[in-house]
Order: C-alpha cells, then structure tokens, then sequence
C-alpha cells in the first residue's frame, strides 16, 4: 500500500487510508516497541475472542441438552448438534492458532466467514427438520446470533473485520431470502399484510430487508466505535512510551509532575516551597577528563552515577538534572516531605561511605579514584517550566539552590567533603535527625558568593 500512495499521491490516496482504516494498520506512526505492544493486545484480544465463543458454544449445547425439543420426533435430520459439533472443530482450532499467535487478518477474515456461513446452513436447515417451505426459517429467531458475532469482532481492534461480519450476515440473510422466494411456491406467500407476516409463512419483504439494514447499520456502528476505540489505544501506547522514554531522562518525581499536570506547563508558571537543595561534585573530574580516553571517562562517570542515583532516591531525593560530573538533587520540592532537611543529611552521610569506599577500590586497583563535594542549604525554592514554548526545561531555582552550590564549592576552602548551613541541621534536628554524621560547626565563615558570613556544618 505504500508504494502505490507514494507513487500515486493524489487520486488514490484516499482509499489506501481507506485500506488502512479497515485493516486496522491507520494511525500514524509509533515506535517499534509500542507497535509491538499494541499487537500483543490483539493477541489476546483475539485469545479472548475464541474463549467467548467457546463459552457461548457450551451455553448452547447445555441449553439445548436440557431444552424440551419443538421438533416433531423421530425427525431424521438434527441440524443442531452437527452444527454445535463443527463449530467445535473450528473453534479448537481457532483456539490453537491464537495461543501460537499466528491468526493474522486473512485467517481472521476467514474465520469470520466461517462462522456467519455456519450459522445461515443452520437457519436454513430448520425447514428441512421441522417439514417446512424454506420461508418457515425466515421465521426463526436465531437470526440474532448475527449480532453476538458481529460485536464479538469488536474484540479484534480491527474495524474492517466488524464491517466482514456484518456483510457477511446481510448478505447470508438476503441469500436464505432469496432461496426461500426461489423455492417452488415462494413467490406465493409474499403478502404486504403485516399480521399475515407474523401469523404464517407469509414473507414481508419489507420486513427481510429490515433486518439486513439492522445488520448493515449496527456493523458500521459498531466498526466506528471500533476504529475510535483503537485510536483511544494508539494514543495510550503511544503516551506510554513516551512516559517511559520521559522517565529516563528525568527523575522519576519530575516525570510524575510532568505527566500528572492538569494542564500544558508553560514557561513563568511555577510553585513555591520549602525544601533542600543538595549540590554533588566529582572531584579532580577536569584533570581526568584532560588525561583519560573519551571512553575511560564516561565509564567512571557512568560508574559514579549509578552508585549515587539509588542513594539518592532511597532518602526520598530527587535528581533534577546532571551537570557533567555535578548532580544538582532537590529533597521535598517535587514531594511533599516535612523532613527533607533530615533526609538530605542522611543521603549525604551515606553518599560519602559509599562513594569514599568506591574511591579506594579504585585506587587500590591503581585507576583513578575521584573524591566528592556536597554542598546543602534549606529554604524556599520556586518549581517550574523554563524557556520558551519550543524548548522547555523543567528546574527547581531559588536562593537556597545558589547557595548550596556555593557550599559545594567552599569544601575545597575548608578542605572537608561536605558542608550544610546551621539551618539544614536545626530543620533536621526538628524532624528527629540525631546528628550521626555531622561533625564541627564552622561559626561565622566567609562563603565565595555570599554576602553574610555563614555557619557551617562538617558533614562526614
């Protein structure tokens, strides 16, 4: 089909969409492992298909075990059972080629033409069993069966199966009708008396042609109900990827505020609140990066990263972006979290045993062993989008994320590996933190960048 729109863009167009609609295939283009996902759907779809009809088929045969029979006795022929029994057969069948996910749309279609045709040789055998001209089974009430099969298609995903089952059962009843006026004497007992039709053989045609219509209508319904049904499922497959493509490359917190927002963010709206803001850096990270392979250097990076980041999200932080070696981590500003403070003097406690343990493995294998700083500060942040309307970054900013990246910055000064304001340790305190891991105060230090002179906490 694609080779004929592309060749042929005008004319045809329309009905290779068309082809498209009815196959199931419209709906634009989704990434490999969506479209993998949105056909396993249909497997089981069609899994559950089979199982309906399996269900139906017992319902059938029970009933009609324990139903008192209308037929005179001794009839000879008992359409029935053979048709129960055949469709028992397909129905195995069907059942085993759908557990091997092999029942494509040629199969299907199949299937569905095989069900209706099975069902009109039913109806058509009544007159044979019961000793009646063939319009005695225009009469009879299974006709309705054609609709269970008809929205058993709906199943599929597959709007051009719907509208296959529908023509198939119009087209099945307008053949009994056609038999059934064909037949000797059939001519005869079309009547336009409405009571006559009810009450005898008599056929209204109006009224057989009612029923095709019925059939025709409820399948175009059904297959449009079908088609947006799909669309529906299409843009949730494809919004799920895309959820799991925007959880790599944000944090699990800020991809859920991203997903979850009620409306389109947009640049200069944001929140206020309170929170930490803890700033990491790799140190010695620029003299490596001068000295080893490309290679070499993105490996201890990564090696870095996937130490810190589970630290990291265990005490309830959160990585709002990746600045090269640096890791700016916010506590409480994505979630409601009383005790950031806390949770952040923690992670860094548990981010120097670690990274500090890692560091002399590897230097004791003779590879470059990078130390840390941590910088945390406590205070009122601001959560948003920024940028414009093509690019936007989602950032949390404020006087407490500045200055706890100058903190970071001033453990080089006072050669320690983490530092945290006297505020970060009351907060912290407050919210049952015990002081295990933070060490001297540092009263009234000059901090690069920052007016006021500072008391600092040693965190170690």
């Amino acid at each position: 089909m694609g080779d004929v729109s592309a060749t042929r863009p005008g004319a045809n167009r329309w009905w290779v969409r068309m082809l498209d609609w009815l196959a199931g295939t419209a709906g634009g283009t989704l990434p490999e492992h969506a479209r993998r996902e949105l056909d396993d759907q249909r497997e089981r779809n069609e899994i559950l298909v089979v199982w309906i009809q399996a269900g139906l088929l017992a319902t059938f045969a029970l009933l009609y075990t324990l139903s008192r029979k209308t037929f005179p006795e001794g009839v000879a022929f008992r359409p029935v059972p053979w048709a129960l029994g055949i469709y028992g057969i397909f129905i195995a069948l069907r059942l085993f080629f759908a557990y091997r996910r092999s029942l494509k749309l040629p199969q299907l279609v199949l299937a569905v033409l095989a069900d209706m045709t099975l069902l009109m040789v039913t109806i058509w055998s009544f007159h044979l069993q019961y000793g009646q001209p063939p319009a005695f089974y225009l009469k009879a009430p299974t006709l309705f069966y054609v609709f269970i099969f008809i929205a058993l298609r709906t199943l599929s995903l597959v709007p051009g199966l719907v509208l296959a089952a529908g023509v198939a059962g119009a087209g099945g009843w307008l053949a009994l009708l056609a038999f059934a006026l064909n037949a000797p004497g059939g001519m005869a007992l079309i009547t336009t008396d409405y009571v006559a039709y009810l009450t005898s053989l008599s056929v209204l045609v109006g009224g057989e042609v009612d029923k095709v219509l019925s059939i025709v209508i409820v399948s175009i319904l059904l297959a449009i109900a079908t088609a947006r049904a799909r669309s529906l499922l299409l843009r949730a497959v494809a919004g799920q990827a895309a959820a799991s493509q925007l959880a790599r490359f944000f944090a699990p917190d800020v991809a859920a505020t991203i997903l979850a927002s009620d409306e389109i963010l947009k640049p200069g709206v944001g929140r206020q609140t309170e929170a930490t803001a803890m700033f990491i850096d790799m140190r010695g990270f620029t003299r490596m990066a001068a000295q080893l392979p490309p290679r070499e250097l993105v490996a201890l990076l990564g090696e870095y990263q996937r130490i810190a980041v589970p630290i990291i999200e265990r005490h309830r932080g959160s990585v709002m972006t990746y600045l090269g070696d640096g890791i700016m981590v916010t506590f409480g500003a994505m979630r409601a979290n009383p005790a950031h403070a806390a949770d952040a003097l923690h992670c860094a406690t548990e981010l120097l045993d670690t990274l500090g343990e890692w560091a002399r493995v590897r230097a004791a294998r003779r590879l470059p062993a990078p130390g840390i700083g941590i910088g945390i500060e406590v205070g009122t942040v601001t959560c948003g989008a920024i940028g414009d309307e093509g690019r936007l970054e989602y950032a949390v900013i404020g006087d407490a994320v500045n200055r706890a990246a100058k903190l970071q910055n001033q453990t080089k000064a006072e050669d320690v590996r983490a530092l945290a304001t006297r505020e970060v340790l009351e907060r912290a305190v407050a919210h049952g933190y015990r002081g295990v891991g933070c060490g001297r105060i540092l009263a009234a230090r000059p901090v690069t960048g920052i007016t006021d002179p500072v008391d600092l906490v040693v965190v170690e």
